[in-house]
């Protein structure tokens, strides 16, 4: 397969196996480029890239602006709080205004779930989805999934845990979806109140005891607690959390086996996971963030190449 089967990057959920392999293969050259001295290609020289960002964000942001940068295209940067956003523009009228300007690729994220299949609707554009809402967050789990990939060989059969607020993580639902499709087996573990309903609909294991969960993985992805998406308290005190969810390197020590630490950051420290584990030689949180510019420099190149000029 040397093309991807959607037009759009909108969610893992659209995707099939063999996409997800080729956006692979594709970022294992792009890996290569930019561990280079000089870490350019003229691949996308031609194409211009608005960059929409309705919600605030630095590491995605940063990562997609030197992907673009790294494959020589056009950037155009787009910042909801001082656009006409604010004063009351609609999203397919922000869009299209851009549009206007020759953009071939968007790159959004957006507050709202589903925001980028209704402009998939209405624009004649390819749209990545750089996260919307509590829904998808399709680059982070193909960053991460590849992540595991290199560090461990292969991603299928492996045990993965994804620890902490998985009611308002978009990562979650990403990685699980990208997990499941490349064979791996998942659970999920954390407070009762911060696991959705319908999560073992989607074929995933729960365990809300955090060492039963880590005895049993090979892989544990530590997730933050979203405070600024809760609009009521779901557990008593973060000291709390922290004491019930939180590992520290004492923890993984006591384990029986050693196991692969991930993050997709922002990392609060001390809560969630201690910096002696963020720092420590089981932490693969830096290859990540290496492999997220590879990865969407990926994404970027093969949507640029289904379009027409």
């Amino acid at each position: 397969m040397s093309t991807l089967s959607v037009s759009n990057l909108l969610g893992i959920k659209h995707l099939i196996k063999d996409d997800i392999d080729l956006i692979f293969n594709t970022a294992d050259h792009f890996k290569e480029v930019i561990n280079r001295p000089i870490k350019k290609v003229p691949s996308l020289r031609d194409v211009t890239i608005a960059n929409l960002f309705f919600e605030n964000s630095t590491r995605t942001k940063l990562s997609f602006e030197l992907a673009e940068k790294r494959l020589s295209a056009d950037v155009i940067n787009f910042s909801a709080s001082g656009s006409s956003v604010k004063k009351g523009e609609t999203l397919i009228d922000t869009v299209n205004n851009i549009l206007s300007m020759k953009v071939d690729i968007i790159v959004m994220r957006h507050p709202d779930v589903g925001a980028h299949e209704f402009l998939s609707k209405y624009v004649d554009t390819k749209i990545i989805n750089a996260g919307d809402g509590t829904h998808e967050h399709p680059t982070q789990a193909l960053l991460d999934t590849f992540s595991i990939k290199k560090h461990l060989g292969d991603v299928a059969g492996k045990k993965v845990v994804i620890v902490g607020d998985i009611l308002h993580s978009r990562v979650a639902l990403s990685n699980i979806y990208a997990l499941k499709l490349l064979g791996a087996q998942v659970k999920v573990c954390g407070p009762v109140t911060l696991i959705p309903k319908y999560i073992e609909s989607l074929g995933v294991g729960v365990e809300t005891n955090l060492r039963k969960a880590l005895e049993w993985a090979d892989v544990a992805n530590m997730l933050r607690v979203q405070n600024e998406r809760m609009d009521i308290k779901y557990f008593p005190s973060t000291r709390e959390y922290t004491q019930l969810y939180g590992v520290d390197k004492k923890l993984l020590n006591s384990l029986d086996s050693e196991i692969t630490i991930m993050h997709p950051g922002p990392i609060n420290r001390g809560v969630e996971i201690t910096s002696d584990v963020a720092d420590s030689d089981q932490a693969i949180i830096l290859n990540q963030v290496e492999n997220g510019v590879a990865i969407r420099m990926a994404c970027i190149y093969l949507l640029a190449q289904q379009i027409k000029k």
